[in-house]
């Protein structure tokens, strides 16, 4: 076995980090990593062959040449390489987790904080063991400011992922129903999200605290904290507007700003808050503030606004689960759209709670009269028996469907979790 301070050395000369052949990795070391269904060793040859400059690999028949490095194991390796890192930087940490709109809060955040510093911040999705010293290793010597991602499907894993990071602030956005299935209890993801706060409240941290939130204050007790919220001191904001997109005011030191998003939904008003406070606290202007919030666009199937042909689509399909489900359908209902359509689809990783928890987002629809509804997944075709809705096992019966009813002059709002992968449907709409 090789020494990690060697592959740092190694590190430093090349700044890049790769664990998949099938991307650009020449000049990368390339990490071998497995998982249940894969063998990333198997991979060794390959990724010099494409100019890896060096192969991570921890079994030792892979080791073909002086290029390879062994390890006891090619994750572990991964993740202390990048607490190496870590221990190198001097700029501040921000943690960010929650059930719902943790991304959104974080490019908010990242593009806020960019207007004055350089950030770095969390990329796409990669908020997990593997994703989060990814992002560490990415982060230059230069940087002031990182902003890092957590997520977590199973009690201890943020705080693993504060272990690695060792964020100096944090904010959790909230605590909802969220992968049941790996927390087993509601109970079980409070435990599991609040360990941020327990790191920050034991390595002297400051959290960013959402105050209209009972739980995350008392979660917060003995923490420093700022909180943002309708009785936050620090500044005041209401929305003026959310049709479509979601208009606010707010108001620091006597000045008042108007500020115009492209965010649909009234619930983005908390990431919205959570920003405008983290800006504050790090010395952000609030004219910079108001120009990024106003300058964000959001992609990759997160509360946006696309024109078909045939329809308006509210597209917030990118995940699910019974908070953000509610949320969409309210902020739906109030939108109050001329010709309302909902294509809905399962919420993943609820085990016992999922039949509940889909029969109540059932009820709701009904309590709010939503009379066009397409319901798509599993979950909900178990309760086919329990409503009139169209309902549909997967994407292919939803789609013929959608064939021989087309849709027309509708504003359709389509939300499910990220498996279902509903975004797929667009073309029939």
């Amino acid at each position: 076995m090789q020494a990690l301070s060697e592959l740092y050395q190694h590190f430093l000369s090349c700044r890049k980090i790769s664990t998949d052949t099938r991307k650009d990795i020449k000049g990368s070391i390339y990490f071998a990593l497995s998982g249940d269904n894969f063998n990333g060793n198997k991979f060794a040859k390959d990724a010099l062959d494409k100019g890896a400059s060096l192969v991570i690999v921890d079994q030792e028949v892979f080791k073909i040449n002086e290029k390879c490095f062994l390890v006891e194991n090619t994750l572990h390796t991964l993740q202390d390489l990048a607490r190496l890192h870590r221990s190198t930087l001097n700029c501040k940490f921000i943690g960010i987790t929650g059930s719902n709109g943790k991304t959104t809060t974080k490019e908010l955040i990242s593009l806020v904080l960019s207007s004055e510093k350089k950030v770095s911040y969390t990329q796409g999705n990669l908020n997990n063991h593997i994703g989060v010293p990814l992002t560490i290793l990415n982060i230059s010597d230069d940087t002031e400011i990182a902003v890092i991602e957590m997520g977590a499907n199973h009690i201890g894993e943020i705080a693993f992922l504060c272990d690695i990071a060792r964020p100096q602030t944090g904010i959790i956005t909230n605590i909802g129903k969220a992968h049941l299935e790996g927390f087993g209890s509601f109970e079980g993801v409070i435990e599991a999200k609040s360990e941020l706060y327990d790191f920050l409240r034991n390595h002297d941290g400051m959290a960013i605290v959402n105050g209209d939130d009972p739980l995350l204050l008392k979660l917060a007790e003995g923490l420093e904290r700022i909180t943002y919220g309708s009785s936050s001191e620090l500044f005041t904001a209401e929305i003026i507007a959310s049709k479509p997109y979601l208009n606010f005011k707010w108001t620091y030191q006597n000045q008042e700003f108007l500020c115009e998003t492209k965010l649909y939904g009234k619930y983005n008003m908390d990431n919205i808050r959570a920003a405008i406070a983290f800006g504050l606290y790090e010395g952000i202007s609030p004219e910079h503030i108001n120009d990024a919030i106003s300058a964000y666009q959001p992609d990759n199937n997160r509360s946006q606004l696309l024109d078909t042909e045939s329809n308006r689509i509210i597209l917030d399909a990118y995940n699910a689960n019974p908070v953000s489900m509610s949320n969409a359908i309210e902020s739906f209902r109030e939108y109050q759209a001329a010709n309302p359509w909902l294509l809905l689809g399962d919420m993943f990783e609820l085990g016992d709670a999922a039949a509940k928890e889909h029969k109540k987002i059932i009820h709701l629809l009904q309590e709010n009269g939503f009379e066009n509804v397409i319901l798509v997944g599993n979950e909900f075709f178990k309760l086919r028996s329990t409503t009139n809705f169209p309902t549909f096992l997967n994407l292919q019966e939803a789609a013929s469907h959608l064939i021989n009813h087309p849709i027309r002059n509708a504003q359709v709002l389509v939300k499910g979790s990220r498996g279902v992968q509903l975004e797929k449907l667009l073309k029939f709409l």
